[in-house]
């Protein structure tokens, strides 16, 4: 039986939501959304084998929420596009308001660790140029030297402790990672606070700053 027009738009609308349907590969998104990666250097982020980070990137290629390049002998892959950061922000929005897991995990480990209200994109803007704020990226330095917010400095959360001294305890910081549930930005809010740091954190990441239209610089 031939289905209609509506029918056969569902079904590949459900082709993306199935690739969604992943923590791998919603995980591989967020460190795509730095910049290019390929599958190896993906593969030891997210924790798998490069056979089944390969997998998880072809299933996302064929949703459409991923392209790729060639490059010499190597395959690049990033987002096929910023409204890739919308779905994905959609998503993580519908289960924060609904589902009573996710409201407990916020709870237990993101609040503990910063429970005060994220500075804005446009707040950023203005203390950044009237120069009131250090914005500190706490990303490796390789998602760094890609793109990131024009004037940050780069303390990666692995080095934070011993290059404490390269920020001013007087000055107030405003630390940022790979998005809004980055796991980077509230551990170095939570540790640079413990030791009298004036800190707060970006409301998202670098990602959704640069799909905003704002200047991103690059090494």
């Amino acid at each position: 039986m031939s289905i209609g027009p509506k029918q056969a738009l569902y079904a590949e609308f459900a082709s993306v939501a199935r690739a969604l349907g992943s923590p791998h590969r919603l995980e591989m998104l967020e460190h795509l959304a730095q910049g290019e990666r390929g599958v190896e250097a993906l593969a030891d982020r997210v924790g798998l084998s490069i056979a089944n980070a390969s997998q998880h990137l072809q299933q996302l290629r064929r949703a459409g929420l991923v392209a790729s390049r060639r490059k010499g002998k190597f395959v690049l892959y990033r987002l096929a596009d910023d409204t890739v950061l919308g779905v994905i922000a959609a998503l993580s929005g519908v289960a924060e308001r609904n589902l009573a897991e996710v409201d407990r995990i916020r709870r237990a480990y993101f609040d503990d660790r910063d429970s005060m209200e994220p500075v804005s994109r446009e707040e950023l803007l203005h203390r950044t140029r009237d120069n009131l704020v250090t914005v500190l990226d706490v990303r490796p330095a390789d998602e760094f030297e890609v793109g990131h917010i024009p004037g940050a400095i780069n303390i990666p959360l692995s080095e934070l402790e011993a290059r404490l001294a390269e920020l001013d305890p007087d000055h107030k910081i405003v630390a940022y990672c790979r998005g809004a549930w980055c796991v980077l930005s509230f551990e170095a809010v939570a540790a640079l606070r413990a030791r009298g740091f004036k800190v707060r954190r970006l409301e998202d990441g670098l990602p959704e700053w640069r799909a905003a239209g704002l200047r991103v610089e690059s090494a």
